[in-house]
């Protein structure tokens, strides 16, 4: 039976499907899976040509955060994240009145960088298909040339004379359909094909990096593997189980306002107010004291313990706003998705963290560096404090859903800073509960806390926002119940998702807020 699209742009296909941001990734993805590939081949695959075409959103220079369900027991969890450098000093950044740390410009925000190091860490575990062999559709597109895409071609604009960005350089602009090639970052994965991590954290890229960082960083910090097999944490909710890894990633809070909502009076239709009040309620409890709780040894397990959240639950009013205010409230991130016909999933980001991360690129690789390091604190004693060795709170956080009996229903996600979470419960509650197909959980209209960006805990902005084309009622609904709403917003996230229908087959969609995504089923 070959793959099929609905009206609702739901793609089916009994045999495997990949979502992404890129319809040339999505694309290499669904190759390997012809080839045989397994799920985590096609997703290294798809990731690989999203560092060549989607530099603005994702890179080799930034982190990774992976789910794995084979099709037994619960998912394994893949943590990719680098520390800061050896010579990472807080009290030098205080000194110079700086009350976090610098975000572009500054190669005191870059941390190792963890993008590799989890494409190794998944293939060894779960790869059928040789590396070079995954790595080839993004390194022809570097080396030959693609056509950039519009949303490249209006980030483009933010990297004008950075030193490093001349792929990008054009007399007038970058304009989309522009070809670009670039050349430096398909030697890049050549090396990485060749010789794995010591051609990337041992080649030109570290060596550039130790250059760059005039004493940040060393041989020694390079050398230490960055990727983590960890402990995945869960909670149960609509009678599956949603999983998502632990801290230093913001995860924790998907599986703990889907346990908060799945016990609140949430209405069928999520056109009513009522549901946008109760997600949010669950979002805002399951999260207001984030900044004080994540950091790289929180314990992922307690913080959605239901003894933990069941007085969250109970303080929730289904007819007023109670949520308690932040303590003080889009990134360059990019989601993908696979799963093939022996039932494995994976469920997997990247990401630069903000935009084009440091708006730094190391020498002679064409390589942007995430600012993860924006994430750390300055605050004397933080558990998150900025430090030598310290890896910090991450607002990566893949989803994968169980059934009753443990067998993979869905893999899901978005890009969207510290809005993640709250993109990641609309999609739950209108998949699961809702029994919406994945092409309308995925396109309908959503709202995010504060304005979607990397503060939304740590400053007063104390609004409920909403996406353009929300339903009328929601405005005025949330507002009668008291929260503060700012209606028109811009697009909420890049969200995608995946979930075994009831029939056996694959149903996907990727978001229609990025043009050029694609879900591509295998027949």
């Amino acid at each position: 039976m070959p793959s099929r699209s609905d009206s609702d742009g739901t793609v089916r296909a009994p045999h495997g499907l990949v979502c992404s941001v890129d319809a040339r990734a999505s694309a290499a993805g669904v190759a390997v899976l012809d080839r045989g590939g397994t799920a985590v081949d096609a997703a290294i695959a798809t990731n690989a040509v999203l560092t060549v075409t989607a530099q603005h959103l994702c890179g080799l220079g930034g982190d990774l955060f992976a789910l794995v369900h084979d099709g037994t027991g619960p998912p394994r969890a893949l943590a990719a994240v680098g520390p800061a450098g050896s010579g990472a000093d807080p009290a030098v950044l205080r000194a110079q009145g700086h009350r976090q740390l610098p975000r572009r410009g500054d190669i005191r925000v870059v941390t190792v960088p963890g993008c590799v190091d989890g494409w190794l860490a998944l293939h060894r575990r779960f790869g059928r298909l040789p590396l070079p062999e995954l790595l080839a559709p993004a390194r022809e597109l570097a080396a030959d040339g693609f056509a950039v895409s519009p949303s490249l071609a209006a980030a483009a604009v933010r990297i004008a004379g950075t030193p490093g960005a001349d792929d990008y350089a054009r007399p007038g602009g970058l304009t989309a359909g522009d070809r670009v090639r670039r050349r430096m970052v398909a030697a890049t994965l050549d090396a990485i094909a060749a010789d794995g991590r010591a051609g990337f954290y041992g080649g030109r890229f570290g060596a550039g990096l130790i250059e760059l960082g005039a004493g940040l960083f060393t041989d020694t910090d390079l050398a230490r593997q960055v990727a983590r097999w960890v402990e995945p944490i869960s909670a149960a909710a609509w009678g599956h189980r949603v999983w998502t890894t632990p801290p230093p990633s913001q995860g924790y809070l998907i599986p703990a306002a889907a346990w908060i909502a799945d016990g609140l009076p949430l209405p069928d239709d999520p056109a009513d107010p009522g549901w946008p009040h109760l997600l949010a309620e669950a979002a805002r409890w399951a999260g207001y004291d984030r900044p004080a709780q994540l950091h790289e040894h929180a314990d992922g397990a307690a913080l959605v313990a239901e003894g933990r959240l069941a007085p969250r639950r109970s303080a929730i009013d289904p007819q007023r706003r109670t949520g308690p205010a932040a303590p003080g409230a889009a990134g360059g991130t990019t989601y993908l998705c696979a799963v093939d016909g022996d039932g494995m999933g994976v469920s997997l980001i990247n990401s630069n963290a903000a935009g084009w991360g440091a708006h730094l690129v190391v020498p002679g690789t064409g390589v942007f560096l995430q600012n993860r390091g924006l994430g750390f604190s300055l605050e004397p004693g933080h558990p998150a404090e900025y430090g030598p060795g310290r890896r910090p709170p991450h607002t990566l956080a893949p989803a994968l859903v169980t059934g009753p009996t443990g067998d993979l229903r869905a893999v899901l996600g978005t890009m969207g800073g510290d809005s993640q979470p709250q993109i990641v419960l609309q999609l739950l509650a209108r998949l699961l509960p809702g029994g919406q197909s994945p092409g309308q959980a995925v396109a309908a209209a959503r709202w995010f806390l504060g304005d979607g960006g990397f503060d939304s805990w740590t400053t007063d902005d104390d609004v409920i926002s909403l996406e353009q084309g929300a339903p009328a009622a929601w405005a005025e609904g949330l507002a009668a119940r008291g929260h503060a709403v700012r209606a028109g917003a811009g697009p909420a996230g890049h969200a995608h998702a995946i979930i075994r229908a009831l029939d056996g087959e694959w149903a996907g969609a990727a978001d229609p807020r990025a043009a050029g995504s694609l879900a591509a089923g295998r027949a």
